[in-house]
């Protein structure tokens, strides 16, 4: 549900934001009580309020971005949550609600380092000229946690 969010409310006027989250948590369909409704309120705008994550859902970011290719002789396909296309940087942002997140990069599951290495190969086809920055953000907490290249070159396709 903070995945969805996270997706969905950048595209929402701020002002109408609180009012959409708290309407989309209240649906019977996910038998939310109170408290679990603004626990996930509280942890979602924790996330879309921080000035640290400003560019990351900001007008010039895209939500559910599609991402294939082909890299050697691994096809690739996958959605990145947010995409950032910047003058020379390129921002590729995913969501981890894992409880609780890892606390150094060195801890993170090879399978979200294998995703992320896979997109950065992909995006530096498409941005021959721009870096690609892979950033999990663990919304426990909330989090950012920067993934540096030579943990990222160690899991490329």
């Amino acid at each position: 549900l903070v995945h969805r969010m996270l997706q969905t409310l950048p595209d929402v006027a701020p002002q109408a934001r609180a009012r959409a989250a708290r309407d989309f948590l209240a649906r019977p369909v996910h038998r939310l009580d109170q408290d679990s409704i603004n626990e996930l309120l509280a942890e979602t705008f924790a996330v879309l309020n921080h000035p640290d994550y400003a560019d990351l859902f900001g007008p010039k970011s895209r939500a559910e971005a599609p991402v294939a290719g082909v890299i050697g002789a691994t096809a690739i396909s996958g959605r990145i949550d947010r995409l950032v296309v910047g003058t020379d940087i390129v921002k590729v942002l995913d969501f981890k609600t894992n409880r609780p997140p890892p606390l150094k990069s060195g801890d993170v599951s090879p399978v979200y380092i294998r995703q992320m290495a896979a997109y950065r190969s992909l995006l530096e086809k498409i941005y021959k000229n721009h870096t690609i920055e892979c950033i999990l953000l663990w919304t426990d907490g909330p989090r950012l946690m920067p993934l540096n290249a030579k943990l990222l070159d160690a899991y490329a396709p």
